[in-house]
C-alpha cells in the first residue's frame, strides 16, 4: 500500500469513526426508542443535526472507500477498514467513558495484528 492508498484508507476510517461519534451523540439526544415513540423518533432522526452530521460522515467515508477500492484489492481494503472498530472502541472509552473489558482488548489486538498482516508487503 503506497502513501496515497494509505491516506485514502485513513480518510475512510477517520470519517467512519466520526460518523460513529456523531450518531452516538444524536442517539443520546433521542433517548431510548420503543414501540410507543418509534414514529416520533424516526421524524426526529431527520431533524437532529448530530445524526445528519454522522450520516454525512459515513457518506464521505464511503466515497473515500470507493476511491480506495479503485487502487487496492478488496482482500486488502476490506480487512483494513476494520480499524474503524478499534478506533470506535477507543472513542467510546475516552469520550463516552465506556469500559473496555480485557476480552475486548484482546479482540482489538487481533484486529490490529490482522490488519498489519494483510497490508504487509515484502
Amino acid at each position: 500500500m503506497n502513501l496515497q492508498e494509505f491516506a485514502l484508507l485513513l480518510m475512510s476510517v477517520a470519517t467512519s469513526v466520526g460518523g460513529q461519534f456523531f450518531l452516538k451523540l444524536g442517539a443520546l439526544k433521542l433517548g431510548k426508542v420503543n414501540s410507543a415513540n418509534a414514529l416520533n423518533n424516526i421524524i426526529s432522526i431527520a431533524t437532529t443535526p448530530e445524526l445528519l452530521t454522522g450520516l454525512t460522515c459515513y457518506a464521505l467515508g464511503a466515497i473515500a472507500y470507493i476511491m480506495l477500492l479503485t487502487r487496492v484489492n478488496l482482500s486488502v481494503a476490506a480487512p483494513s477498514i476494520s480499524l474503524v472498530y478499534v478506533f470506535s472502541v477507543l472513542l467510546g472509552y475516552f469520550i463516552f467513558r465506556e469500559t473496555i473489558p480485557l476480552t475486548r482488548l484482546l479482540g482489538l489486538s487481533f484486529i490490529v495484528g490482522g490488519v498489519i498482516l494483510v497490508v504487509w508487503q515484502k
